[in-house]
């Protein structure tokens, strides 16, 4: 009888941990979002201190295309890290926060609490950077 209960436990936890496993590896949409229902995207530099608007239809459609398309995995637990590259919030067509995420590199997004990866390198950060140069010249 104990030997029965001790197999279902196992069993149970065995159950768990792959569920557990699964849900870590699937992939993740970070943003779900059509460029026509944004209405303005805000920076901030966390390495200069800089921020920017970005109103101008094509960077909206250029940035919202690039997160809508990248295909992201849970790194890691982001709680208790600070800093970042660009901190970047999206709003809608009605002016309310749509989404907030940390941009790092062109693999790694936080969005609190997981940082995500995408292993293609497929997040344009370099298009931001250049969108924070222009706007310094």
């Amino acid at each position: 009888m104990d030997t029965k209960k001790y197999r279902r436990g196992i069993l149970i936890l065995l159950a768990i941990f792959m569920g557990a496993g699964i849900w870590w590896n699937l992939p993740v949409s970070i943003i779900d979002i059509e460029p026509s229902e944004v209405s303005r995207i805000t920076v901030f530099n966390g390495n200069t201190g800089d921020s920017m608007t970005i109103t101008h239809t094509d960077h909206i459609q250029h940035i919202i295309h690039n997160l809508n398309g990248v295909s992201l995995k849970k790194y890691k637990v982001s709680v208790g890290y600070a800093g970042y590259s660009f901190r970047t919030t999206i709003y809608d067509n009605n002016d309310n926060i749509h989404e907030e995420l940390y941009i790092n590199s062109d693999e790694i997004i936080r969005k609190d609490p997981f940082f995500y990866r995408d292993r293609q390198g497929g997040i344009d950060y370099n298009y931001i950077q250049e969108l924070f140069e222009e706007e310094i010249k």
